[in-house]
């Protein structure tokens, strides 16, 4: 009898389904990062085909820098509600209006999520944080592992991480300490919209081209609105956009398209050669090394 072929979908969605179950079965509370952007929403996709028929059985988490687009928090609220999940929302506007963070005179707070991540983590005990992370989005993240190891002030040393080999995790750890677990490791960019489209996976529709004011600065269309706003000698003006990657207002860019479904998206990801990360967001291009700093201190 001949074997059915299984495609490169096929394979990424089994080891991820995989990794979320194997993860599941040695630790005892793990939670989902979740910000309603499209890497959440397809892991938060394979978390329930992993558990199907049975609910997903652990929690979301989204650390909510007080700058996302309403769009995305309305898509995410409407998400969690018809799914029946729990959601916890760690908030970075209650810790300024507290004195625990100050904001940046960058207007940025994509930095300032660490610290109630690591806040969320350690209140309710969380020994595993899955996450949307992948290799093929900067260099930092590409020097990650599947299971990597945070130490008990939830920091990550890109030295003090096991050896994967044969697909074979290890997610002990000692009291204190946690693991981030990112079973999109291996995929990419164009994987992950080809498995939205395979899927018919409802993504937030800025990911899709529509018309909105945006302003030019270091290269990058930033939209215009409550938490960004042209400087002197910027100018807005409306151009049809859609964004690659979503996250604070102030930082994320948009790219000019005219890619207004999931076909077109496809296309346009297919002949591209930047990163999404490395074409829209500017909170990456403070040093050369922002992403791994950030990472070491906690950050995702």
């Amino acid at each position: 009898m001949r074997a059915t072929p299984v495609n490169h979908l096929e394979i990424l969605e089994a080891e991820a389904v995989h990794i979320i179950r194997e993860a599941v079965a040695e630790l005892e509370r793990p939670v989902l990062l979740f910000s309603g952007g499209k890497d959440s929403v397809v892991l938060l996709h394979l978390a329930g085909k992993a558990f199907w028929p049975g609910p997903v059985p652990f929690p979301l988490l989204h650390v909510d820098t007080g700058h996302n687009f309403p769009e995305v928090l309305a898509f995410r609220d409407e998400l969690v509600g018809r799914l029946g999940l729990r959601l916890l929302v760690a908030r970075v506007q209650d810790y300024i209006d507290d004195g625990r963070l100050l904001e940046r005179p960058d207007g940025t707070r994509n930095p300032l999520q660490t610290q109630p991540l690591l806040d969320a983590i350690a209140d309710h005990r969380f020994d595993a944080v899955f996450g949307g992370g992948r290799r093929d989005e900067e260099k930092a993240r590409a020097k990650e592992r599947v299971i990597s190891l945070r130490d008990e002030f939830g920091q990550w040393n890109p030295r003090n991480q096991r050896p994967e080999l044969w697909d074979l995790y290890n997610p002990r750890h000692r009291p204190g300490e946690h693991v981030r677990v990112f079973p999109l490791s291996n995929w990419t960019e164009l994987d992950v919209w080809r498995y939205i489209a395979a899927e018919g996976i409802e993504l937030p529709g800025l990911y899709y081209a529509h018309d909105r004011e945006v302003f030019d600065r270091d290269g990058m269309w930033l939209a215009v609105g409550p938490y960004s706003a042209p400087r002197e000698g910027e100018s807005a003006r409306t151009l049809r956009v859609r964004y690659r990657t979503v996250g604070d207002m102030s930082c994320t860019g948009a790219v000019a398209s005219s890619a207004a479904d999931v076909d077109a998206v496809l296309a346009e990801v297919a002949a591209t050669r930047i990163t999404e990360r490395g074409a829209t967001r500017a909170d990456d291009r403070l040093t050369e090394a922002a992403m791994e700093d950030r990472k070491k201190e906690g950050y995702f």
